[in-house]
């Protein structure tokens, strides 16, 4: 079972070194933004699992970077979700530019976590169950 997301990102020179190259810090709001964006289009707001007390915090984080990204580049990330998630939710991230070519490919690990204890606790049902059913 494979939930793929794919979200458009441009490359802005702010995010770029002195050869026009996008710094490898940048790459975590990548994920974020496209992660964002999967929930979404499962039709699950981020700022309402924390408004339910569910807040996501990163366990995990791990980038293979394969050729660069340029400024005003139109990165393609594709987010896929690795397995049903329980306590935890993994990602699968690939970032390709817009001729097609793969840049980098990333994991991340997040735990579902109580807002009120910070105790780690389970994917919430709602989730779940959208996952379970997507089409």
């Amino acid at each position: 079972m494979k939930i793929i997301s794919e979200t458009k990102i441009k490359a802005r020179y702010a995010e770029t070194d002195q050869m026009g190259v996008v710094h490898h810090g940048n790459y975590p709001q990548y994920l974020e933004v496209s992660r964002i964006d999967w929930l979404e289009k499962l039709g699950v707001s981020y700022k309402k699992l924390e408004a339910n007390g569910v807040m996501l915090p990163i366990f995990t984080m791990d980038f293979k970077f394969k050729k660069s990204a340029y400024f005003d580049d139109e990165l393609n990330v594709r987010t896929m979700l690795r397995k049903i998630p329980t306590a935890r939710i993994i990602f699968d991230y690939e970032i390709y530019n817009q001729e097609g070519e793969l840049l980098t490919t990333a994991t991340t690990t997040l735990v579902f976590v109580d807002a009120v204890t910070r105790k780690p606790i389970v994917c919430p049902k709602d989730l779940l169950d959208r996952i379970e059913n997507y089409n």
